[in-house]
């Protein structure tokens, strides 16, 4: 029996281990509502009930109560759940913003009653008081709209409260209802959560809301928003009031970006601020600082607005995170400082900054380098070769905030030309390089092929051969660096391939695009070949095929000429798309889809040099937006970028033909009139793009009336030079303004 008892005592050691190993289940809401983030990171176990206080099926989203103790779950399937279904919840707690519950299994027990929701205010939601609890919010609607949710329309309200904005979703797709909500005073029960950005943190209230029966109406607008007379639109300010209750704030971190009179960003840790200030006073970027303004969203983004900046002195630098696009992109590193490595496919400079287009993991990004003053001198930009390896350092900013969203596209803030460095120069591999390869190699095959007589006739027909396909290859090399089109060049690798297979018949089949080579009528009497045309990401670019005689067995050299031949066709079809995508972005306004800046001084400096030679003149309008600041303030940014696509779309519709609109930036655009006979012509044209703002823009269900001041000057009458010409068209835009505004 004594023999046994060690071994008893093993066992009873491991089944200890074990069972201390294991984490007990949490069987209460309260119990995993305390719960800390750094407790809920170790997957706990739960199995608790509570009860349905929100559900929404097809975001998988829901919301459950017991007592005062409330929770966001993450269901595994789509349920169909109503609130006050009661529930037993199991799954593991997880980090957040707050603790909630992952992969959760739900059994349904029985329906029974809602918890009573608790009055709150602006305060108390925007400190996430009462976050995941059923709540009571007092306001009036400002704003009442359908929006697509995961493709399915839901109804988006905006509540005007005392202390804030707060917005609500509802689980409701008709349209009737929203036309009298506007500026009524309502009561609103609902979920109580937030909006976040990349990093979790809170930017706004967001309230889910079950039906537009929780919507009570305790009094509506006096007057329908569309029985309201007709403001001027120079005179809509005079309904503008804003009550100052936002207390200033001070933060305090790592200066690591500053562009002296806009912006800066202070780092601690992993938190990163963006603070908007006019300041120009030196500051040192690596001092530690403090930091007081504003606090406000914009774009969905955390930020100090009305900043002041005080520069300890004392330094304190922050190395930058190294990352890769796919961290990037998840938009966890909002303004941080980090490093990331690319190739260099494209370099830009700009009036304002210098650009330059890299590539990573296969996807495109830039880096950003903004010119610190235009008064003075420019550095010259960078030289990087293309092709470079290149490790780039700076502020990572994004174009969108939500922590939903992946692939967000990015760029990196560059502090200094300095941020920029070589990590590897570009591949020997090129055009030139393999030309002097098969230079050295026919050198050389010439110089053996001299020893005898019958060893050089015989080299000769293999060096012939040789020859000949490395000279078409080297040709199509420098096509596919040249201009020539695409197709020719496809063509040509078709007849390269067929030459090697003594005359075969050979084609490509582009996806979703043209058949081109020698594709024989009656296929199915001959044996053929296929192979896939690879590209660097996603599905196949085509297909290369070859045809032979059925009685001929196949040989290595088929699969060995089709392979060269696919390889030859991916990197031609890939450069042609590659060279035409960056040279759209080079000219092209991405918002607008019309000209930019750079495009448009290229235009004008070949319109001045021609006009110089045949004596000639022409237009330039200069066109500035009125109020566009309110816009944005009043209606949001993607009302804004709406409103600047409709006004490039009716301005380029009153141009014509030879007539040029670009946007210069911001709410600046400027057309290039090549074709007119006098000052009357152009100002005739300035004139209709003037009025093309008289009909007024409609957007995500909102009326804006717009306008422009307009300006003009005439080659060579107001200015001989890029700069005059300019400063002539601005001046007399700015007239207009003044004009305007005077008249008031």
């Amino acid at each position: 029996m004594k023999r046994y008892i060690p071994a008893f005592a093993i066992i009873f050691v491991l089944a200890s281990a074990a069972w201390a190993a294991a984490p007990a289940t949490l069987t209460t809401l309260s119990a995993v509502h305390a719960l800390s983030n750094a407790e809920a990171s170790q997957n706990l176990p739960v199995a608790f009930e509570a009860t349905v206080t929100f559900s929404r099926r097809f975001e998988k989203t829901l919301f459950v109560q017991d007592g005062n103790a409330a929770i966001y779950v993450q269901p595994v399937a789509e349920l169909d759940l109503v609130p006050g279904d009661r529930v037993l919840v199991r799954g593991t707690a997880q980090p957040s913003f707050r603790p909630y519950i992952k992969s959760a299994i739900i059994v349904l027990l029985h329906h029974g009653a809602l918890p009573r929701p608790v009055p709150a205010n602006f305060d108390e939601l925007i400190q996430a008081k009462y976050d995941s609890r059923l709540v009571t919010v007092h306001g009036a609607i400002r704003a009442a709209d359908l929006e697509l949710n995961s493709n399915l329309l839901t109804t988006r309200l905006q509540i005007v409260t005392d202390g804030g904005y707060v917005d609500a979703t509802v689980n409701s797709k008709d349209p009737t209802p929203l036309k009298g909500l506007l500026d009524a005073e309502v009561e609103i029960t609902g979920i109580s959560a937030g909006l976040f950005d990349g990093k979790m943190q809170q930017t706004g209230i967001l309230l889910h809301v079950s039906s537009l029966a929780d919507v009570k109406i305790l009094k509506r607008a006096n007057a329908s928003p569309w029985s309201l007379p007709v403001t001027p639109m120079n005179e809509i300010l005079t309904g503008y009031h804003v009550s100052n209750l936002t207390r200033r704030v001070r933060i305090s971190g790592t200066i690591t970006y500053y562009q002296p009179g806009s912006a800066a960003v202070l780092q601690d840790g992993t938190r990163s601020m963006w603070v908007m200030t006019r300041t120009i006073s030196p500051l040192r970027i690596g001092d530690l600082a403090d930091a007081t303004g504003i606090p406000d969203v914009h774009d969905g983004f955390l930020a100090l607005t009305r900043g002041e900046i005080q520069d300890s002195q004392v330094l304190a630098p922050i190395g930058p995170r190294p990352a890769n696009w796919k961290q990037l992109a998840s938009s966890g590193n909002i303004f941080d400082l980090v490093s990331i490595e690319g190739q260099v496919v494209m370099a830009i400079r700009e009036a304002a900054q210098d650009e330059y287009f890299l590539m990573s993991d296969g996807h495109l990004f830039s880096a950003i380098y903004r010119h610190p003053d235009l008064a003075n001198a420019l550095q010259p930009m960078k030289q990087i070769p293309l092709g470079s390896k290149v490790r780039v350092a700076g502020i990572c900013v994004l174009e969108g905030s939500n922590p939903f969203d992946r692939d967000v596209p990015f760029n990196i803030l560059l502090r200094s030309p300095d941020d920029l460095t070589v990590v590897a120069e570009p591949s020997l591999l090129t055009v030139r390089n393999l030309i002097i390869v098969v230079f050295v190699l026919l050198l050389t095959v010439v110089a053996v092929g001299a020893r005898s007589w019958s060893i050089e006739r015989k080299a000769r027909r293999q060096t012939a051969a040789l020859a000949y396909i490395e000279q078409r290859r080297s040709r199509i090399l420098e096509d596919i660096n040249g201009s020539r089109p695409l197709a020719e060049i496809i063509e040509e690798i078709t007849e390269l391939v067929s030459f090697k297979l003594h005359g075969a018949p050979c084609w490509c089949q582009i996806a979703d695009g043209a058949l081109l080579g020698n594709r024989p009528t009656k296929l199915t009497a001959l044996r053929s070949i296929h192979h896939e045309i690879p590209a660097r990401s996603g599905p196949p670019l085509g297909d290369f095929s070859a045809a032979f005689d059925p009685l001929t067995k196949p040989r290595p050299i088929e699969s060995e000429a089709l392979s060269t031949g696919a390889a030859l066709a991916a990197l031609a079809i890939e450069t042609r798309r590659l060279y035409s995508d960056l040279r759209r972005r080079s000219e092209f306004d991405l918002l607008t889809d019309i000209h930019n800046r750079f495009s448009m001084d290229k235009q004008l400096d070949a319109l001045i040099e021609e006009a110089r030679m045949k004596a000639g003149i022409f237009g330039l309008i200069y066109i500035d937006l009125d109020e566009f600041k309110q816009v944005n303030d009043v209606y949001g940014h993607k009302v804004g970028d709406l409103y600047l696509q409709e006004v490039a779309l009716r301005m380029k519709r009153q141009l014509r033909g030879g007539d040029m609109l670009a946007r210069l930036g911001g709410d600046e655009f400027a057309v290039l009139v090549p074709l007119v006979h006098n000052r009357a012509e152009a100002q005739e044209i300035a004139g209709r793009l003037e009025r093309s703002f008289d009909e007024p823009f409609a957007f995500e269900g909102y009326f804006l009336h717009g306008s422009a001041s307009v300006g003009l000057a005439l080659y060579p009458e107001d200015g001989a030079t890029k700069d005059s010409l300019l400063s002539a068209a601005d001046a007399a835009m700015y007239v207009e303004k003044n004009i305007k505004k005077e008249t008031r």
